[in-house]
């Protein structure tokens, strides 16, 4: 049983400028918002572990601390909503090279 497989030229793969493109648009998008949840979720306990900032009440007896923490949940799924809205633009951008690499 003889199976062909066609060989695919990664290095023209990813020296292409719709690959290139591919990851400049990954990266531009990955970065600030790792960058911002990393940020948004450090900031809880160092602020609770260092000021007293979020111990003042928010809404009667509950502090900002429990505002914020609840504030990360919600931070959590926009930013998977996010991605997977922005995922699908990688998809098309990925089905066009490989497209273009099956020609």
């Amino acid at each position: 049983m003889s199976s062909k497989s066609k060989s695919i030229a990664y290095e023209e793969v990813e020296k292409s400028k719709k690959f290139k493109a591919l990851i400049s648009n990954k990266k531009r998008f990955m970065i600030p918002m790792t960058i911002f949840f990393l940020l948004f979720y450090f900031a809880l306990p160092i602020l609770t572990s260092y000021t007293k900032v979020l111990n003042n009440p928010a809404i009667g007896p509950i502090s900002w601390a429990w505002v914020f923490a609840f504030g990360q949940f919600v931070m959590t799924w926009v930013l998977c909503i996010i991605y997977s809205r922005k995922a699908k633009q990688f998809d098309r951008q990925i089905e066009e090279i490989k497209s273009e690499v099956g020609a």
